[in-house]
Parts: C-alpha cells; structure tokens; sequence
C-alpha cells in the first residue's frame, strides 16, 4: 500500500534541503576588505582592513561551523591583509616625501612649493 499522499506512479518526493543559514560575517569581511583597498591611499584603509580581518575572522570560524561562506571568508581576508598592507605602504612613502621635501613648507605659493619639491627630489 502506498504512502498517503503518493500514487505507485508519483512516489513522495524526498523534502527539500534547508537552506543553508547565509554568513553575513563573510560578506561584511568582504565588503570591509574592498573598502579599506579602495580607501588605502588615504591611510583610511588601514584601520578599515584591521576590522575586515577581524570580520574575516568571525567568519571563518562561522563557515567551519556552518560549512557556508568559507570563500567570501577568505577573499575578505586576503583583501584585507592587501589594504593593510597597501596602507602601511602608503604611510611609508608619505613620510619619505615629507622628509625630503620639508624645507619647502613655507606658505609662498603653489607655484614656488611645486619648483621647491622639483629640486629637493631631483638633488637627492
């Protein structure tokens, strides 16, 4: 006797999967990771990357417990790592131009700061 609900043609379907639960942990790492990249330049990234790894973080433990979102986990991390390191960078150089160029921080003009920076650069 079949199954109430079926006929011998129309066996019961097997019940459907549940959804798997989203990692919203993943995707703001990812977001975070690609703001602080676009952000670098102005040393904003930096901080914004620190808080996407830390993101990036919660979401990696959340995909192994989940097995949703490891690879938004991880492309978050990785840009991330890259805005951050991309700020560091940014600083560095930031510093190495103040340093070579700040005798010519006198308020006399655009035109005199610009030829200023010129021959401090070309000296060294």
């Amino acid at each position: 006797m079949p199954a109430p609900g079926t006929t011998p043609e129309h066996p019961a379907a097997a019940p459907a999967a549940a959804p798997a639960a989203p990692n919203s942990p993943a995707t703001a790492a990812v977001l975070l990771g690609a703001l602080g990249l676009f952000t670098s330049f102005a040393l904003v990234g930096g901080p914004v990357g620190l808080a996407g790894l830390v993101t990036a973080g919660f979401a990696l433990r959340t995909a192994r417990r989940t097995g949703t979102g490891r690879g938004r986990a991880v492309a978050g991390l990785l840009l991330s790592l890259a805005a951050v390191a991309l700020s560091v960078l940014a600083a560095v150089l930031l510093a190495w131009y103040a340093n070579h160029t700040q005798q010519c921080y006198r308020p006399d003009g655009l035109h005199q700061y610009v030829e200023c920076v010129r021959r401090s650069l070309s000296d060294r």
